[in-house]
């Protein structure tokens, strides 16, 4: 299709301002905690930002360099650790940001923003080729985002763009977002049932603070008929065995490679290496989790995985106790981790989590635990599912829209 319509332009010709920001000294308790949201390089893994793992106060503020991007401003992460650097998110909400981050203001006369932020999105390897020869680790400056090129086509076309590509997104948001609902309501009732012992008792009321009787155990009170017992009672655990590197590929040949937490994002597993000689295999609803340097991202199989040392599996000895494991293992992970070892890298061992305690209740509890918390991960998984198929149609639709290949077409004004 022919773009001739289209026009070269710099960032720096379509933007109103474009600046990195700052960190406040982290050794002054009152610049954090405060009112003010402080956006790091590390959250530009998110497409929008929506809100921030930190906040800062007033103080914070004016006793730094930071600045302040606004709603609708892009966020590029000019440094960062692993796939960090060339990232790149819309704000949804003003945020201050980080040193590690240049943002981009654009000229909303000239242009939309969030095409602007769908073009630079698709652009990652480009951002952080031209990053790399500029320092020993590579890092992206104002002034080269400044000299960047876009090629823009009229602003319609911009708005029918953006249009298409943020209703991929804003449904992907949805799912997380009823996804992050359910996970939080199923916690809650682990929590409520098996910490706090609140579990409905025959007569539908909470067991402890009606009355519930509570006897000693080594892990403290528990309810009567209850037991104390470890992990490997309830679970198989596979330790993962990397095969030789030389029966890697790329091409999807084999079974697909777990080898740590690159591997994982979020609930979804998401392998880029394939082997032909798997060593450890996983089955489908097997609990899998790292076990080396980043420890956690404890999800379930969708299908058959090679594991590789960085992560473990355990199957469930019987399917109701899947959901019971497993958040079991979250709750405990922190513990798991204070006994890893190593002295360049920490792992977990075999002992550490097969010998992991757990509170036993009785078999009428965990199954109804089950019944209810099961459809919750259910609903989780279609979501997860959707998501992987909406992401997948607006990678492909992307480049294809951004340079023209495909014509969005647009309304006549009547």
């Amino acid at each position: 299709m022919s773009s001739n319509n289209w026009n070269e332009y710099l960032i720096e010709d379509i933007s109103e301002v474009v600046f990195s920001g700052g960190t406040p000294s982290t050794q002054k308790e009152e610049y954090w905690g405060g009112e003010y949201n402080w956006l790091s390089s590390g959250e530009t893994r998110n497409t929008f930002i929506t809100n921030t793992e930190k906040t800062i106060t007033e103080a914070g503020v004016k006793n730094s360099s930071t600045k302040l991007a606004k709603k609708n401003d892009i966020v590029i992460a000019s440094a960062g650790q692993g796939n960090t650097r060339g990232q790149v998110s819309l704000c949804k909400i003003d945020t201050f940001i980080n040193q590690s981050i240049i943002a981009i203001r654009t000229n909303n006369k000239l242009v939309n923003p969030v095409y602007v932020f769908y073009n630079l999105k698709s652009r990652y390897k480009e951002l952080r080729q031209i990053s790399d020869g500029h320092s020993i680790r590579g890092s992206l400056t104002t002034k080269i985002i400044n000299k960047m090129k876009i090629n823009l086509p009229p602003i319609k076309d911009q708005n029918n763009i953006a249009n298409i590509l943020s209703s991929f997104d804003e449904k992907i948001e949805i799912n997380n977002q009823i996804s992050k609902k359910l996970e939080e309501m199923a916690q809650a009732i682990f929590k409520q049932w098996f910490v706090d012992f609140e579990f409905p008792n025959e007569n539908g009321e909470p067991y402890k603070t009606s009355g519930g009787e509570m006897v000693e155990s080594e892990l403290g009170m528990i309810p009567k008929g209850w037991t104390i017992t470890t992990l490997s009672k309830y679970g198989k655990l596979q330790m993962g065995l990397s095969p030789k590197s030389n029966t890697y590929n790329e091409e999807g040949i084999g079974i697909p490679l777990l080898n740590g937490a690159a591997d994982f994002s979020g609930k979804l597993i998401t392998p880029n290496k394939y082997t032909t000689d798997p060593k450890r295999i996983c089955k489908e609803n097997d609990l899998v989790f790292c076990i080396r340097a980043t420890i956690g991202n404890i999800t379930y199989a969708d299908k058959q995985y090679c594991l590789g040392r960085g992560v473990a599996s355990i199957t469930p000895l019987h399917e109701t106790y899947s959901e019971y494991i497993y958040y079991n293992l979250k709750r405990k992970m922190d513990e798991l981790i204070s006994k890893a070892t190593g002295s360049v890298i920490l792992g977990l061992s075999k002992p550490d989590i097969n010998e992991m305690k757990m509170v036993v209740p009785n078999e009428g509890v965990l199954l109804n635990f089950h019944k209810i918390v099961s459809k919750f991960h259910k609903t989780t998984r279609n979501n997860d599912i959707q998501n992987l198929r909406l992401s997948n149609i607006r990678d492909t639709l992307l480049p294809k829209l951004m340079s023209g290949e495909i014509r969005v077409p647009v309304e006549e004004e009547k």
